[in-house]
């Protein structure tokens, strides 16, 4: 079984969760032209609402779309224990949410990289932490995936597992089927590390990926580093059409096929709307039929 492609609207996040001049109804009516299985939904796009969200479902349903991931980012290394109880608490409801989509797969991220925080006590928190939600993930049939993640567009500071040894170092501890890897190429790059080689230590705990491909427009990763505790993304850096960045799907793809992957990819495209959408999903799709066996 080949893997099914999903789609996130990394083009229109503002527009969904900060301007509020799209709606999630428009963006799934947008989303249903470009000949993909499923939407990744972002917690931001959501109202916690009982008829918001049987709307959202319809819509789906009526165009034939699933949702079988849902983007959170959960910040497990808050230092104040009520503000980290209440990150649990969100997750939790993240996870009910997911569920009701009759989505698989909920994200979760180990939390922004506290310039107080130590290494040992962070991975300490974060490990703890998703260790305690894997009950409530199983109840509700929801697996935890947490994502080599550069930052959330809202965090003041970048992931604190940015770091390859210190997302592997997280991951090795949790050894359960409701937790796994959303893998994406891209955040290995910001992370001035090499995705094969990570593909290469996590590939047998990789249950979902983030298809996208990134470029510089001025300057270097090491310049982009100087800025990453800006809020938002560094305004030097871009999502480009997948494909045409510094990613090698040819590589990545049968790495995952070699491992059995049947999963879902979603695909997180440049921030120039639906043109570099499809042109993605038309390169996505060719590399799956080159790579993944029906």
């Amino acid at each position: 079984m080949k893997p099914k492609l999903a789609a996130f609207p990394k083009c229109y996040m503002d527009d969904l969760c900060v301007h509020r001049t799209m709606t999630l109804f428009e963006w799934i009516d947008l989303a249903a032209t470009l000949g993909v299985q499923g939407l990744e939904f972002y917690a931001g796009f959501l109202e916690d609402d009982d008829a918001f969200l049987k709307k959202a479902k319809a819509a789906l349903e009526n165009h034939g779309l699933e949702m079988p991931m849902l983007c959170c980012s959960p910040d497990f290394t808050q230092p104040d224990p009520a503000k980290l109880q209440a990150e649990i608490e969100r997750e939790k409801r993240m996870i009910e949410i997911a569920a009701f989509f009759g989505g698989r797969f909920c994200r979760v991220l180990s939390g922004q990289r506290r310039p107080e925080l130590t290494r040992a006590a962070g991975v300490t928190q974060v490990v703890r932490v998703i260790k305690s939600l894997l009950p409530f993930a199983e109840k509700h049939g929801v697996v935890l995936t947490m994502e080599n993640h550069y930052k959330d567009n809202y965090w003041q500071y970048p992931e604190f597992a940015q770091k390859m040894d210190v997302f592997v170092e997280i991951v090795d501890q949790i050894d359960s089927p409701w937790f796994g890897v959303n893998y994406d190429p891209s955040n290995t790059i910001l992370a001035g590390e090499d995705p094969l080689v990570l593909l290469d230590r996590v590939k047998r705990r990789v249950v979902s990926m983030h298809a996208s491909d990134r470029y510089l427009k001025s300057g270097t990763i090491e310049d982009l580093r100087k800025e990453e505790d800006s809020i938002g993304y560094a305004s030097r850096l871009s999502h480009g059409v997948v494909g045409k960045g510094m990613n090698d799907y040819d590589a990545i793809f049968s790495t995952l096929n070699a491992v059995g992957f049947q999963s879902w990819i979603s695909i997180e495209d440049g921030m120039n709307g639906m043109g570099d959408l499809r042109e993605s999903v038309r390169f996505l799709k060719t590399k799956i039929d080159l790579h993944f066996a029906e």
